[in-house]
């Protein structure tokens, strides 16, 4: 079993993305992983070269910032990635620039590789998602974020990154997924709010024009933590690959806002019903749940 990883980055210094720290967590699956290193204007391939691999492979990109719609230019750039792997792989990792998997899913994560490889009906794997929010100590829980998403697929023709690359389809239509039991840690929203405004600034150039942005975010102020609907303190362990990073700049809340009382009648009865029987109603899915 041949697997390739992939995963795109731009300005990852300047924006503080723990590149570094995701691409490390998934090389134990890979055999190789390429990076497609856009035109950064910080010491991002430094960072990526750091990495003390022989697996890795860069390819330089230059980003299309005609590409507003959606975040278009996201999926185009993983698309690059994807297109520059081991043809003969069997499986693709991929991985997003704030991202991380923990090493004790590692084992878990190959035999699901393997046990499903032979599985025509399985065209990728499906994980679940812990959205870190402010502070590493807390994960954010909406019916408005993503609750799961495809993560390794299999090199099979017509795959590739739909809209704003945070899935996958082939030749346009939904992948067929199996669900595994390991999380993908997500790191995007973990900054005090100053921070967070520079990165919701930052992330919605490539969605809207500057106008848009300047009357929606202006760049004076705080940001507004309601984004997440609920707080919840997390008990459990991060990657071993984040502990460094943690340890160096893990912020603390002085007061763990109360996001809640912003919720909708409707959102809080959903939310109850979910609690209560571990079904999301309406849920979006990017994704065919074959397992």
């Amino acid at each position: 079993m041949k697997v390739s990883g992939f995963t795109f980055i731009r300005n990852a210094v300047v924006n503080d993305y723990p590149v570094r720290e995701a691409i490390s967590s998934v090389l134990p699956l890979c055999d190789e992983f390429v990076v497609a290193l856009g035109n950064s204007s910080d010491d991002t391939e430094a960072l990526v070269r750091s990495i003390d691999s022989d697996k890795i492979r860069i390819i330089n990109t230059v980003w299309d910032e005609s590409l507003k719609e959606g975040g278009a230019v996201f999926a185009a750039e993983t698309n690059k990635a994807l297109a520059a792997v081991d043809p003969q792989a069997d499986w693709l990792v991929y991985i997003q620039g704030d991202e991380a998997i923990h090493e004790n899913d590692i084992p878990l994560i190959r035999q699901e590789m393997e046990n499903c490889l032979t599985d025509n009906k399985i065209e990728g794997l499906l994980f679940n998602y812990r959205h870190f929010y402010g502070s590493y100590d807390y994960t954010a829980e909406s019916r408005r974020w993503y609750r799961r998403e495809i993560r390794i697929l299999k090199n099979l023709p017509g795959m590739h990154s739909y809209r704003d690359a945070q899935g996958f389809r082939r030749n346009g239509k939904k992948i067929c997924t199996k669900l595994i039991h390991a999380c993908i840690y997500h790191y995007g929203w973990v900054k005090p709010p100053k921070n967070l405004l520079n990165k919701v600034r930052n992330f919605n150039q490539y969605y809207h024009t500057q106008e848009w942005i300047e009357e929606n975010y202006p760049e004076v102020g705080e940001f507004d933590m309601r984004n997440a609907d609920r707080l919840v303190r997390f008990e459990g362990s991060h990657p071993a690959v984040m502990q460094e990073r943690i340890a160096r700049s893990n912020w603390k809340f002085r007061e763990v806002p109360d996001t809640s009382r912003f919720q909708s009648m409707r959102r809080r009865l959903l939310e109850k019903f979910e609690a209560f029987t571990g079904i999301r109603p309406f849920e979006y899915r990017n994704y065919k749940r074959v397992r």
